[in-house]
């Protein structure tokens, strides 16, 4: 039977006291919690909404007790829990690289260009440039070695030039001007040596005295040619003009600027996220950086869900008394938000023996049910969980929507939730109680904080309210279609404001529950609507 909609308090700030009593982290007193607890057929006792939550947080803890991990792949690990901190397997980066596009200098500029290749990410570099020398790189490529720093190319200039180069220039003396080769000596006079007197010969027939023998001429120096001149085959020459690509620098050059070096992010062995983090795909990303191709995690909770209710359609438009079913499409997709593995979502109707059937033979840690949870003559939830033996750990929650919920021990750290059939009234009963049994029992945090309201907000007079609201400007914003039956407001949303009993006046600071996912944009200021 869908909740009746609680009358509108005007904002009462005395009436709400320090508001302590509505805010989700206060400890559930012993009386309350066993004022809740008992067999299904016991009494309704209301539970207030704080201590409800952490009834369903102790629930959770309790059967995560003995839940081993376990390693899945990484594209499975998304949405899980670390179960361990992630470690780093290698150093990041794994090797100096390149941080931009550009150059690979070695010593001061300018430096002449290595055109016979470049360096690129994914492979070992094929050119080592030497002092005063540059070569291509690529951001991510490998820094070779003895490399200076990396010149941006967006900082840097070529020019080409022409140059020549000897191929044989050791002698300093080869570059003075060439002398005329020097005249051969005379030969020296003979000095006569003491010998008989001879007969006198006739004039010119006299024969000299033999001479020594002169010495050789020295050979004359050989003049340089001029450049470009064919060379002896025994003396090479200066190679031909070429050309070169000379790069400069348009900006001071530091060394290593734009050189990642190895183990800049972490070393082999750093931890990197700690134990109990959500995977997420920036957590992925890092695993898989860091040399992981599988991930320790938690266990996932295992969810079943049970739509009750003869009235409902799956397709088409209401009709008849019919109406269509909102839960069914959207609670395991929000389930699966908070973590949890959805085994299904079932149709059972209103037949106390079916529900009986799937409640008792249901594998879920955790099987949520929709609707039949009051007094009405086909409300069959109490009766079935009094028939299997379950322990009702909250039955009925002073929170408006949603009062009618309830949480039981199914058993063999079984749970059962129970929401009301109305959608809005649903999401506060998953929101109470479904998402802190979660929580606890993989080990996800809560997700919530802390916002001034705009502008005063009705209350209750005894009961909490969680009223959808957007964030605007640092404020949380009430959205009008807040009813039980609505779910307007809801979509529009980004979280759940908690009002304390009898109201919040503007500015006042109020627990915000996050909804898993963004908002779905900017979505004007609504006014409010209590129907």
């Amino acid at each position: 039977m869908p909740e009746q909609p609680a009358a509108p308090a005007s904002a009462n700030p005395a009436a709400s006291g320090s508001g302590a009593a509505s805010e989700p982290g206060a400890a559930a007193s012993g009386a309350a919690a066993s004022g809740a607890r008992g067999k299904a057929g016991g009494a309704h006792r209301a539970t207030a909404w704080p201590e409800a939550r952490a009834a369903a947080a102790r629930a959770g803890s309790t059967a995560r007790t003995g839940r081993e991990p376990s390693y899945v792949p990484l594209g499975q690990a998304l949405g899980r829990v670390l179960a361990e901190p992630l470690a780093a397997l290698t150093d990041l980066p794994p090797f100096d690289t390149s941080a931009m596009d550009g150059w690979a200098v070695v010593g001061p500029g300018p430096w002449a260009v290595r055109e016979e290749g470049a360096v690129l990410a994914g492979h070992t570099p094929a050119v080592v440039p030497a002092e005063g020398e540059a070569v291509r790189i690529a951001t991510g490529a490998r820094v070779p070695p003895g490399t200076t720093a990396v010149l941006r190319s967006e900082h840097s200039r070529t020019e080409r030039t022409e140059r020549t180069e000897s191929a044989e220039l050791t002698d300093p003396a080869e570059l003075t001007e060439p002398t005329e080769p020097s005249e051969p000596s005379e030969p020296a006079e003979a000095t006569e040596p003491t010998r008989p007197t001879e007969p006198t010969e006739p004039a010119g027939l006299i024969e000299p005295a033999g001479p020594t023998e002169p010495s050789e001429p020295s050979e004359p120096s050989e003049p340089a040619r001029p450049a470009g001149a064919a060379a002896s085959a025994d003396r090479p020459g200066p190679a031909p003009a070429a050309d070169r690509l000379l790069l400069h620098a348009l900006r001071e050059v530091v060394p290593g600027q734009d050189i990642r070096p190895r183990g800049q992010e972490c070393s082999a062995g750093d931890e990197l996220l700690p134990e109990g983090i959500v995977v997420t795909p920036a957590v992925l990303g890092l695993a898989a950086a860091a040399g992981y191709d599988e991930l320790c995690v938690r266990p996932r909770a295992r969810v079943e869900i049970l739509v009750l209710g003869d009235e409902l359609l799956s397709t088409g438009l209401p009709r008849e008394g019919l109406i269509r079913d909102a839960l069914g499409p959207m609670l395991g997709p929000w389930l699966e938000a908070l973590g949890a593995e959805v085994l299904g979502t079932r149709r059972i109707g209103d037949d106390a023996e079916a529900l009986y059937a799937a409640v008792t033979g249901s594998p879920a840690d955790l099987v949520v049910t929709t609707g039949g949870t009051a007094s009405g003559p086909v409300d069959h939830v109490h009766q079935v969980l009094d028939k299997a033996g379950a322990t009702l750990l909250v039955d009925g929650v002073k929170v408006r929507p949603g009062h009618p919920m309830l949480l039981a021990a199914l058993g063999g750290r079984r749970h059962l939730v129970g929401l009301p059939g109305n959608p809005l009234a649903a999401v506060s009963g998953l929101l109470t109680l479904a998402e802190p049994l979660l929580a606890a029992l993989t080990g996800n945090a809560l997700s919530e904080g802390r916002s001034a309201v705009e502008g005063d907000v009705h209350g209750h007079p005894h009961d909490t309210r969680l009223v959808p609201v957007v964030r605007h400007g640092g404020r949380a914003v009430p959205l009008r279609y807040n009813g039980p039956a609505m779910l307007r407001g809801i979509a529009a949303a980004d979280g759940l404001a908690v009002v304390p009993p009898g109201g919040a006046r503007s500015g006042q600071e109020l627990t915000v529950l996050d909804l898993p996912w963004p908002a779905a944009g900017a979505v004007p200021v609504q006014g409010a609507c209590f129907t």
